[in-house]
């Protein structure tokens, strides 16, 4: 079967192509996640059966109630099961920037329609039909059929949160070792690693725990793009982004937001503060 694309205009009118995630490697993720749900649950359940028995015989000894520790193992192993079937998804979609434990191993990502990372309330949003999309339980046979018949593969959830998953495709820029390997040229005493020539991105965030190592990473692509063409050159940034919005959680402005513009920002914020 040919590969689906997403084709995105950038701010820089650049077209950068997402391939869309095929059922089969959605189907392998949500398994694996399911997986995992399962096994937590089981572990919930064990724990909590043995707490309940320990309460059983306080309750005994205390207030000769031998079912109030039931009771209570019972409501919080509730609460902990409903958290881990309803809210794994949107938890991981939220904290990873688009990607569960099953997706980070297929190499799939959550992404806004028009490319930039999903938030709290999108990771919220397209997993609130999850439930219908399963249906009937655990076939997924409404989810299924949306991805089959929609133009971009989307479930119920995806045109809620108006969201698609792609395949994160390294092959696409340059590695991070050849990013390395550009030689750290200057321009007349200025490091063109420096230079502005993105639209400005405002973002709020805490950058205090970005590393040096990250931003040994942001100098070298801004001093190394402009021997990138295009394509590469935007999926180069978006591979370095990543990782950094996944991490500091930034707030800004989606419509004024571009990566190359978000790791300039970035880098001048960061030499402020340390230089």
């Amino acid at each position: 079967m040919a590969e689906e694309n997403l084709i995105i205009e950038t701010p820089e009118h650049v077209e950068l192509q997402f391939a869309l995630a095929s059922l089969g490697n959605r189907f392998l993720a949500c398994a694996v996640d399911h997986l995992i749900q399962v096994l937590t649950a089981i572990i919930v359940f064990v724990v909590l059966i043995t707490v309940s028995s320990t309460l059983n015989q306080f309750g005994k000894r205390v207030f000769d109630q031998a079912s109030s520790g039931s009771l209570w193992a019972i409501a919080l192993m509730i609460v902990l099961i409903f958290v881990i079937f309803f809210g794994y998804f949107a938890i991981f979609e939220s904290i990873w920037s688009g990607q569960t434990p099953g997706k980070r191993i297929l190499k799939l990502r959550v992404i806004k329609e028009d490319g930039r990372p999903i938030n709290t309330f999108d990771a919220l949003a397209r997993n609130l039909l999850r439930l219908v999309d399963s249906m009937p339980t655990p076939y997924y046979s409404i989810g299924i059929l949306s991805v089959f018949v929609s133009e971009r593969s989307k479930r119920l959830g995806d045109f809620v949160a108006n969201t698609v998953v792609i395949k994160e495709r390294t092959g696409e820029a340059p590695t991070f070792a050849e990013v390395f390997e550009s030689d750290e040229s200057e321009d007349r005493g200025f490091d063109i690693a420096r230079r502005r020539i993105a639209p400005p991105v405002h973002f709020v965030a805490d950058i205090k725990n970005i590393t040096q190592t990250e931003i040994e990473v942001i100098e070298a692509f801004l001093r190394r793009r402009y021997e990138l063409p295009q394509l590469p050159r935007q999926w180069m940034a978006w591979r370095v982004a990543m990782p950094i919005l996944e991490k500091i959680r930034p707030r800004f402005d989606r419509d004024h937001f571009t990566y190359e513009g978000f790791l300039e920002e970035l880098l001048a914020r960061y030499r402020k503060v340390w230089n």
